[in-house]
């Protein structure tokens, strides 16, 4: 699978990098016919705390799977996404 990262109104550091590659990575997991995945990064208004927003949209030959998560840290926010994303993965795996 092919993960996109792109990051809006910051310069995201490599261990953050890394951390969504690896989250995201385990997604295929679950579903093998995943193809592509785009994550966005941003942060909203940086005068409040849980300003930090990942969505992360999953492309597979079985449809499109999308996860937009907002918490005080990106890594907590990816971790969220990724278990938003695993849920719908594994209910449209059982229909």
């Amino acid at each position: 699978m092919k993960i996109e990262i792109q990051s809006i109104h910051f310069s995201p550091d490599g261990g953050l990098l890394d951390f969504v590659n690896k989250k995201v990575a385990k997604l295929s997991q679950f579903d093998d016919s995943l193809i592509t995945s785009d994550v966005f990064l941003k942060i909203e208004r940086p005068e409040s705390s849980d300003n930090k927003v990942s969505e992360i949209r999953v492309h597979s030959s079985n449809g499109e799977y999308f996860a937009k998560k907002q918490c005080d840290t990106f890594e907590e926010s990816v971790d969220l996404s990724v278990q938003a994303l695993r849920k719908q993965l594994l209910k449209s795996k059982g229909k």
